[in-house]
């Protein structure tokens, strides 16, 4: 049985795409800062019949996440997939925000993913197949979201450098571009999104694609 996990597995685009992966068959970790929230999310998709394991770790603690990933391995075997859907959602203006709010920033919404991809890209990489997927967001430069924006796009550029490194091994790394507020119900509704990340895990390899920009164009 192939093993999913999804690293910031909130109520909203983290449980949706969880879920999806639950729906084809996979063991599905996830993996959130608080307990309430990963039982919470670790519940709903349990009720269809699926292994699911839930765990806490904060993105930022290299150590715990790291560890966390170890025992989804052991737990479940080798890791298929791995999705990065942590981020740091707020609004600051131009020096707005000081020094430390944008390291703090920053570590949820770039370096979280790279310790994640790290974690797991050589084993998938040894294997000669496997997908990372991070949540991206923030197409076009916002003065009113500094730190989100300088994260998104930081996403953008780890991508195509994990590419580089993994890619011709056959692991796919790719993100999922989210322009707009998640709710249930509207046009950036989890479940549509979490279409796309199946679709991308499911790509023959010489169709890839490294960035799709939900509700626009996909990108190459």
């Amino acid at each position: 049985m192939p093993t999913a996990v999804v690293v910031g597995a909130g109520p909203g685009i983290g449980k949706a795409v969880a879920g999806r992966f639950a729906r084809e068959g996979f063991s599905v970790a996830v993996i959130a800062r608080k307990k309430e929230t990963v039982l919470r999310v670790a519940e709903d998709i349990g009720q269809g019949g699926g292994k699911v394991l839930a765990l806490t770790a904060d993105s930022t603690d290299e150590e715990a996440l790291r560890a966390a990933l170890d025992t989804v391995a052991e737990e479940f075997g080798a890791i298929d997939v791995a999705v990065y859907n942590a981020a740091l959602i707020r609004r600051d203006a131009p020096g707005e925000l000081g020094a430390q709010g944008q390291l703090d920033a920053w570590a949820v919404n770039v370096v979280g993913a790279l310790t994640t991809a790290g974690h797991v890209a050589p084993g998938m990489a040894e294997r000669g197949h496997g997908s990372i997927l991070v949540t991206g967001g923030m197409p076009r430069v916002d003065p009113r979201y500094v730190s989100l924006g300088l994260g998104k796009f930081g996403i953008r550029t780890l991508v195509g450098l994990l590419d580089a490194e993994y890619g011709p091994a056959g692991v796919h790394v790719a993100s999922v571009t989210v322009p707009g507020a998640v709710a249930p119900g509207t046009s950036y509704d989890p479940d549509d999104i979490a279409e796309h990340y199946w679709r991308l895990h499911t790509q023959p390899r010489d169709a890839w694609e490294h960035e799709v920009v939900h509700g626009g164009v996909s990108v190459r």
